[in-house]
């Protein structure tokens, strides 16, 4: 549906849709109302008496902290990594060669900063459809948003931002641009379906906080670091190329560790702006909550647009290429939210969301795994912004107190025991090459026997994959009938260690954006939406043509699913066995797979003991 620019900002809040009226904003407008709209489903609490009251936050750390200790660290390693090619000589031809890549880099990623609204601008309008309105249009709609915006612009010294619409039913909001006078603003029609007006108020404000706080621009610096040192370690690999094996110099020996050394800096960089994204979420949530005087409403709107995730994720037979598209821009990660919008679409009460909450905040795995997410978990977000509703003197419409004390009976030995061993086997496969490569090291520089340094990572790689293997998947013959909120609910849950469980639904989708051959499936049940990852006999050629041929007859069809449910950022099922009501089976072979597969490299290591 693409819509005209006259007519946006004439969206009507309702259960059902969003209806475009004619062009008459006065006629419009006078059936809306700041009152309680109908997407209310528990009692509200009110907001602070005045707004703009500073508050004390902390939640993911010091924004001036994170971001200057990202870009001076990684502003460091790419000088340290710098002035280390000097130590190593006759190496003319690669260091100009860096030199020249170097400068293109910067001048490339100089560009694009400036260049890259207006290619996002062409790209919005293509992919989404795009339309621009403006503040006039917006205050037709929402006036508490619209009021909000020339607030903040007034008080911070910038322009309005430029705002636009996707017609698209899945709620969404994010914000680009290169500078904040030249911000863009853009939300779904989803925001508007699912949410109530103080609520898109508490949403623009968060990306508010994104244009005030220059994130875009800090982040740009941020990336642009890390691509440097990825091409430090290129290049100075480069360097220990132009040496043979026979150098006597040193100079290949210092290169290649050099090399070792840049790679890690990527990787820590990697994390580093990872972290510093983390953070001015956390910033940009205190920022609307001292905009708006209102941070429940927030907390609402982020429970809320995962719960529109899932309904309009219940009714499309593919998931949403507008999320997946905007993943690392939106104002959560899609794939994380599950959990929180399944619990709300069944809730009597918060306290029923606040469940599925323990695992975000509580969970080992999920601060492990939130170290490569952009966004913070949801539980952790709605903790802080709990936190400052009690600064201000309001209810805590999210009793988070009464989660931590929930959180605190938790058996530390379950949650905690055995986390380091599962990281352990969480890598096995990676440790078994490492370890196996260790030790045919050490016997090459004792016994001077070459082979034990092809065989030992690969038989190590072997091992791991079989040791993984039979943790992730245990027995499932006693496998139990469950529901998918009871699965989301579970503290305990992990993304190793599959939980045998047995579901009954109907399988209402893929699982893979835009991919018509997507062999995985969306299965629903009464309770909520969960994603079925499929594997056949024949690999990736069986998942494709599962996923081409047999997959679209199975949408709409009842289903009974046996599998190893598991938690990680997102959930999801390891399918073992699917029944359909009119007889269909189909089997999925994830641990045939594992062993297959541990199984060929222990076979490659046998070969290579024979013949080396």
């Amino acid at each position: 549906m693409r819509l005209n620019t006259r007519l946006i900002g004439v969206i009507h809040f309702t259960r059902i849709g969003i209806a475009i009226n004619p062009p008459c904003f006065e006629n419009a407008m006078s059936q809306t109302s700041n009152s309680q709209s109908s997407n209310s489903k528990f009692p509200q609490a009110g907001r602070a008496l005045t707004t703009g009251v500073k508050l004390a936050g902390g939640f993911g750390g010091k924004l001036v902290f994170a971001s200057s200790i990202t870009v001076l660290s990684l502003s460091g390693m790419v000088l340290s990594l710098i002035l280390s090619i000097n130590f190593l000589q006759n190496t003319d031809e690669p260091v100009l060669g860096f030199g020249v890549c170097l400068g293109l880099t910067l001048i490339f990623n100089l560009i694009m900063f400036f260049l890259s609204p207006l290619i996002m601008d062409l790209m919005q309008g293509w992919l989404y459809k795009t339309q621009w309105m403006t503040l006039k249009d917006l205050a037709q709609s929402s006036p508490e948003a619209a009021d909000a915006i020339k607030r903040v612009c007034r008080d911070h010294h910038i322009r309005t931002p430029r705002l636009g619409l996707i017609p698209d039913q899945n709620p969404t909001a994010f914000t680009y641009g290169a500078l904040p006078n030249g911000a863009r603003l853009v939300v779904s029609e989803g925001l508007f379906n699912y949410l109530d007006e103080d609520e898109i108020a508490a949403v623009y404000a968060h990306e508010l906080g994104h244009i005030v706080h220059w994130d875009f621009a800090i982040m740009t610096v941020a990336a642009t670091l890390v691509q440097i040192i990825y091409l430090l370690y290129y290049f100075i690999r480069a360097i220990g190329n132009v040496f043979g094996n026979d150098d006597k110099s040193g100079v290949k020996a210092g290169a290649s560790g050099l090399a070792f050394v840049a790679y890690l800096f990527y990787l820590v960089g990697t994390y580093l702006a990872m972290y510093l994204s983390r953070t001015r979420e956390y910033f940009a949530d205190q920022f609307a909550a001292e905009v708006t005087g209102n941070p429940n409403a927030l907390s609402r709107a982020l429970v809320k647009i995962a719960y529109g995730i899932v309904e309009e994720g219940s009714r499309s037979v593919e998931p949403s290429k507008l999320l997946a598209g905007t993943r690392v821009l939106g104002i959560c990660d899609h794939k994380s939210v599950t959990a929180s919008g399944t619990a709300y679409r069944v809730a009597s009460d918060t306290s029923q969301i606040g469940a599925v909450f323990l695992w975000d905040m509580f969970n080992p795995w999920g601060w492990w795994l939130e170290l490569t997410s952009t966004h913070p978990l949801t539980g952790k977000r709605v903790r802080a912004l709990s936190n400052y509703a009690e600064q201000l003197g309001i209810v805590q419409e999210f009793n988070m107190g009464k989660i931590i004390g929930l959180g605190k009976n938790l058996s530390k030995t379950r949650l905690y025991g055995n986390f380091f061993l599962d990281i352990c086997l969480y890598s096995a496969e990676i440790i078994g090459l490492l370890v196996g490569g260790s030790i045919g090291m050490v016997i090459y520089a004792t016994t001077e026997q070459s082979k034990y340094g092809w065989i030992l990572p690969v038989l190590g790689l072997a091992i791991g994959i079989a040791c993984k293997a039979l943790v992730m998947f245990p027995s499932y013959k006693n496998s139990q009938q469950t529901d998918v909120l009871s699965l989301m609910s579970d503290p305990y849950a992990s993304p190793l260690r599959g939980k045998p469980v047995q579901l009954a639904g109907m399988v209402i989708g893929r699982g893979d954006a835009g991919y018509i051959a997507g062999s995985d499936l969306m299965l629903q049940d009464k309770t909520g939406l969960l994603y079925l990852h499929h594997a056949s006999w024949l690999g990736p050629i069986g998942n494709f043509l599962f996923g081409l041929r047999r997959v679209q007859r199975l949408i709409g069809a009842d289903v009974a699913a046996v599998g190893w449910f598991r938690r990680g950022a997102s959930p999801w099922l390891d399918l073992v066995r699917l029944i359909s009501s009119d007889g269909t089976i189909v089997n999925s072979y994830h641990r045939f797979w594992s062993f297959v597969t541990s199984g060929f490299f222990l076979l490659v290591a046998i070969m290579l003991w024979k013949f080396l």
